[in-house]
């Protein structure tokens, strides 16, 4: 494969060093672009700093140290904090070859630590060059995804938690523990989902083929591992000991699971490797929902909080 330097292919300039605490921090305004690793990169949303114009929407970022060679395409305006190239490809470049040469750059990060940055050495970077982009990502048309961001429901509901009420797991769920097969006896075979007490890929560590031991629509949560990891399961599967298995009582859809898995993950900091969240105990903790007037389970509003979200279009 023929390599070139990434200054063969991109125009790369240094990002403006910003200090976040310095800038204010609004709802509406400007993407600040920093040397995490999360959320494309962006850590916070800025008032417009009088005199510097934002570097413009399509760019891509990478972080020269903290979370080393992170990269990005910026999708709107942004600054940036210390550390991060801004790199303006020299001939015209669709988002999905973008994206290609972000992957590229990042597979280098074994390269770096938080001794070992990337200040000096980016430019030089060898990457393939255009010629080597795969055909199947140059034709790939991205326009099937626009959309998904948007919400389900247009509705701005706020989470008031003071008119909220108390419930206890074993009043709203069937509490099971999970039945096997052992992880060691799995054979990488079949299309069952395997869930453990993972914190990643919904629980989901192989694929089984023995029959399904419990059902979809339900929500496993995690006793042992990463205590307190909640992830909604749709459809049958099978799991180990160290995951438990929630039934609902009531009628619950994926909206409904989602929220509640989401608080029951707030109960994480109670629990670690030495202080378990065993089925006894489980079954007696609580957990606060929003109600009706009557008293009873508002799902309605749980399930719309979830639609209104950004994203609820992919759920």
């Amino acid at each position: 494969m023929k390599t070139v330097k990434v200054s063969d292919i991109f125009n790369v300039q240094y990002g403006n060093s910003f200090e976040l605490n310095k800038l204010k921090q609004v709802s509406d305004g400007i993407n600040f672009v920093s040397r995490t690793a999360k959320n494309n990169g962006v850590s916070a949303i800025v008032k417009e700093v009088d005199n510097v114009e934002p570097f413009k929407s399509g760019l891509i970022t990478v972080s020269l140290g903290g979370s080393v060679l992170e990269t990005f395409i910026q999708p709107a305006p942004f600054y940036t904090g210390y550390h991060i190239y801004c790199l303006e490809p020299i001939k015209e470049m669709s988002i999905s070859v973008k994206l290609y040469y972000c992957a590229c750059i990042s597979a280098n990060k074994y390269r770096y630590n938080y001794g070992r940055q990337a200040n000096r050495t980016l430019r030089d970077l060898q990457i393939p060059a255009l010629s080597e982009v795969p055909s199947k990502i140059s034709e790939t048309d991205l326009s099937i995804y626009e959309g998904l961001s948007e919400p389900l429901i247009k509705k701005n509901l706020k989470l008031n938690t003071n008119n909220w009420k108390w419930f206890s797991y074993d009043l709203l769920f069937d509490i099971e523990r999970g039945k096997g097969p052992r992880k060691k006896d799995l054979d990488g075979k079949g299309n069952i989902p395997f869930v453990t007490a993972s914190d990643k890929n919904n629980g989901w560590n192989a694929f089984t083929s023995c029959e399904p031991i419990h059902e979809g629509n339900t929500i496993g949560v995690n006793r042992n591992g990463s205590v307190a990891e909640s992830f909604y399961q749709p459809i049958p599967f099978c799991s180990t000991e160290d995951v438990h298995i929630f039934t609902a009582k009531f009628s619950m859809n994926k909206y409904v699971a989602l929220f509640l898995s989401t608080l029951i993950k707030k109960e994480k900091y109670r629990y670690n490797y030495g202080r378990k969240w065993g089925i006894a105990r489980m079954k007696k903790s609580k957990i606060k929902l929003p109600v009706k007037k009557n008293g009873e389970l508002d799902l309605e509003f749980m399930e719309n909080y979830i639609k209104s979200m950004n994203y609820s279009r992919n759920i």
